[in-house]
């Protein structure tokens, strides 16, 4: 699987959710049964302090889609700007993929 770049814009305290598909080379839905994942939100790769967005592999696990999410409550207690994120799946034998990467930029709102 090679890693997709993609950036993101969340609104600051509203919730967010977004779903993309891993496909395998010939453009086919990559099976992700028995996959989990896992992501980080950092304002720089080398931060310390890192907020989890939550991956949940879809239902039929088969079709290859991967939805990312975070509630409201998180989203408000992030500062507005520009972060880096990346999303990491690992296979039933341990192997880890890098599936998706790129630039989160929250965004202040007025009446959130």
């Amino acid at each position: 699987m090679l890693s997709a770049v993609t950036n993101l814009i969340v609104y600051q305290g509203a919730d967010f959710e977004s779903t993309f598909y891993v496909t395998n080379n010939n453009g086919s839905n990559f099976d992700l049964t028995g996959y989990t994942g896992a992501s980080l939100i950092k304002k720089h790769y080398d931060s310390s302090v890192s907020t989890s967005l939550v991956v949940d592999i879809a239902i039929p696990q088969n079709a290859g889609a991967v939805t990312l999410s975070l509630t409201n409550a998180v989203t408000a207690a992030m500062q507005s700007g520009k972060y880096v994120y990346d999303v990491v799946l690992t296979s039933t034998e341990g192997v880890k993929s890098r599936v998706l990467e790129g630039v989160l930029t929250v965004v202040e709102g007025v009446t959130l």
